[in-house]
């Protein structure tokens, strides 16, 4: 086995489908993470008290996450249905990336235009990665998920990182790229997001071929789109009972999700509040990016053989002593440390829940599945962002919201001792058993 197959790259289609981590991890680190919030901060919102900018913040997030998950199993089903998951992927990448771009123009006291385009511009990177992850089990067998979603997050982590660190020279060197002041080079940072999720999309167009549809055999054939999707999702509602550890595993997912993207959205906006230097927060979660790169392919390799659950478990076993680490957290040397220990587990745990999920769907609904899966988890990003805005509100400070954080991961670890991985797999390949071709 050559070096490339051990880290689930060994085909072009692999590697092309992974490139679409690489470019929608510009948008996590630069949009989510790290310069934006910043930005909107300092600069957007200067005008508004400190408070009241970081829980305007919190509570666009959660609007932005709402939508996707209303409308992202409903297009999900269709996607399904008609073959048409690379189609959908790309009008959310146009989304995202236009709203990206629009960042450019916003200036100080600009609040409320730039919480217009981070809505916009997170419903973009939030529908379209329902649609790149459904086409996951559909490349390879169970025996190479964990390997190949775990290298779609190395591939990412190394991606968003190579881009925040030119983002962090364009703002603080802004004269070696010919840029006037770093306010302008911090307007191109934002901006280059959206041309390098475009362009680095393109591979997959390319190289990964549309899933072809397969039906049930008493599935009504000539419904229209909408129709068909509709009805197929309805039916897969009422079936959740026939794939219950997909379920369970769902509501596990569900909070100890909540508790990454909590930490994940509201990491800076914290540090910010704290009063920790812009450069420290920004270099430190450029440490994460390149940490996480080895660290995924570690944890993909490692899954082989203790299995995807028994990862999940250490990762988040290391997220609550991030958790109770961050609420003593009062220097730029700390935010550093736990930088490294986000890097070592953030990519593993996402990675390894991705494949968990997918092995356990019948890969005939693997849009409809993975718009739950979306949905599950953008509305566990609903959860967190609002907790922590209310608590903000309540407390007058960060802390006692980051402490809170800590809740998920323990009540999530607990749901997944439930799930039966071995179970969950013979279900989906039964429901796979009865299909025929659409032609």
């Amino acid at each position: 086995m050559s070096l490339l197959d051990r880290l689930g790259l060994g085909r072009p289609d692999l590697r092309a489908w992974a490139m679409y981590d690489w470019a929608n991890s510009a948008f996590q680190t630069t949009i989510i993470a790290a310069v934006f919030p910043i930005y909107y901060q300092k600069v957007a919102a200067a005008d508004l008290p400190e408070a009241l900018a970081m829980s305007r913040f919190a509570w666009a997030t959660t609007l932005a996450i709402l939508i996707v998950a209303i409308v992202a199993p409903i297009l999900g089903a269709i996607a399904d249905y008609t073959a048409i998951k690379k189609r959908l992927l790309g009008i959310f990448i146009a989304i995202g990336a236009s709203a990206t771009a629009a960042m450019f123009w916003i200036q100080r006291g600009d609040w409320s235009l730039a919480l217009v385009l981070f809505v916009i511009g997170n419903i973009g990177v939030a529908g379209s990665i329902v649609f790149y992850e459904s086409l996951l089990p559909h490349l390879v067998g169970e025996d190479q998920l964990d390997r190949v979603s775990s290298a779609g997050y190395a591939i990412g982590y190394l991606g968003g990182g190579m881009l925040l660190a030119i983002n962090l020279l364009m703002i603080q060197k802004p004269e070696l790229f010919g840029i006037p002041d770093a306010g302008t080079g911090t307007r191109l940072a934002l901006a280059s997001v959206a041309v390098w999720w475009v362009v680095f999309s393109i591979p997959l167009f390319r190289r990964v071929p549309e899933p072809a549809v397969r039906r049930e055999l008493d599935e009504r054939p000539g419904a229209s789109a909408l129709t068909g999707g509709v009805t197929r999702l309805m039916e897969t509602l009422k079936e959740l009972r026939r794939y219950r550890d997909a379920f369970v595993f769902l509501l596990a997912f569900l909070l100890y999700n909540d508790g990454i993207q909590t930490m994940i959205r509201m990491a800076t906006i914290y540090g910010t509040g704290i009063g920790l230097p812009e450069s420290a927060m920004i270099a430190a979660l450029l440490l994460t990016q390149f940490i996480g790169v080895p660290c995924a392919f570690l944890f993909g390799m490692a899954a082989s053989r203790t299995g995807a659950r028994t990862g999940v478990f250490v990762g988040l076993g290391v997220y609550i002593l991030i958790t109770l680490l961050g609420y003593f957290m009062r220097t730029a040397a700390h935010f550093y440390a736990l930088a490294v220990l986000v890097g070592m587990v953030q990519g593993g745990t996402q990675a390894l829940s991705r494949s968990l999920f997918a092995s356990m769907i019948p890969r005939h609904k693997s849009s409809e599945f993975f718009a739950f899966f979306s949905v599950f988890e953008r509305y566990a990003g609903v959860l967190g962002p609002a907790i922590f805005a209310f608590v903000i509100e309540r407390s007058g400070s960060g802390r006692a919201a980051i402490l809170a954080v800590a809740v998920f991961f323990v009540v999530g670890a607990a749901i997944l001792t439930f799930v039966n991985v071995e179970r969950g797999r013979a279900a989906a390949r039964a429901a796979e058993a009865d299909l025929r071709p659409v032609s």
